[in-house]
């Protein structure tokens, strides 16, 4: 399995982190991708990847929710950052409009400028969308061309699923999959898997039966669960067709 979104370098692992990483390896996790918050997290993400080469890989970015009256700035560090350091993707970037709208446009601003180096890196890119998509389609159509990447933590219709793969992304599905109610059982059941990567979000979403705990890779195989029963196939199927997804992306 590889995790394609986890935060395993936030405070939330300092205590265990080694143990966190061990519990993921011994349930068959074979990666993990860091993606970056602001300026604040980047010392931590990379000495995470440095602690455990080749398993953790970092992405670098500027999260939706970081975008403040200082947002130039915090790009400029993830522009050099991406100039210095080997990444896998940029990110993690978007639009958040669940917790404050002050900032929609600087965050719509910001997108465009990642989605420029994400293609002038030749990375794929990791998209947040919370609240959003209608923000988020609004930049991604103004671009002549995009980057691959994924809609991390997907959480939109079957409508949204379908317009972002047709712009060639691939829809992250995380724990919320197992929520009752939360309604991506009927958007699964539509994308075909070769259009879906795995996720945990950690610390965040961790899925039933840990719901409201702390999430953490290891909690992968519940999602893949999930999606074989709505899908009808076996976890092994998923593990493998949601695992070459990611490798193909990341080019791993």
């Amino acid at each position: 399995m590889i995790d394609t979104h986890s935060h395993i370098f936030l405070p939330e692992f300092d205590n265990d982190r080694d143990a966190v990483i061990a519990r993921a390896k011994e349930t068959g996790v074979i990666k993990i991708f860091m993606p970056n918050v602001d300026r604040e997290t980047i010392p931590a993400m990379m000495d995470a990847t440095k602690k455990y080469p080749d398993f953790c890989l970092p992405a670098m970015g500027l999260h939706p929710c970081s975008v403040k009256e200082n947002f130039e700035k915090e790009l400029h560090i993830v522009e050099e950052w991406l100039g210095k350091e080997k990444f896998y993707a940029v990110g993690e970037t978007g639009t958040d409009l669940y917790w404050d709208k002050t900032f929609i446009e600087q965050q719509k601003t910001a997108l465009a400028f990642q989605i420029n180096l994400a293609k002038k890196y030749r990375l794929p890119m990791i998209i947040h969308i919370r609240n959003s998509f209608d923000a988020t389609f609004e930049v991604l159509e103004k671009e002549l061309s995009l980057p691959a990447g994924i809609f991390h933590c997907f959480s939109g219709n079957t409508e949204h699923a379908k317009r972002a793969v047709e712009m060639g992304f691939l829809l992250g599905i995380g724990g919320v999959i197992t929520f009752k109610n939360s309604g991506l059982e009927k958007v699964v059941s539509e994308i075909n898997l070769d259009k879906l990567v795995l996720e945990t979000d950690a610390p965040y979403l961790a899925p039933i039966p840990f719901r409201g705990k702390r999430n953490e890779p290891a909690y992968l195989k519940y999602i893949a669960e999930k999606i074989a029963e709505i899908k009808k196939t076996t976890v092994e199927e998923v593990i493998e067709a949601t695992g070459r997804n990611a490798k193909e992306l990341f080019n791993v």
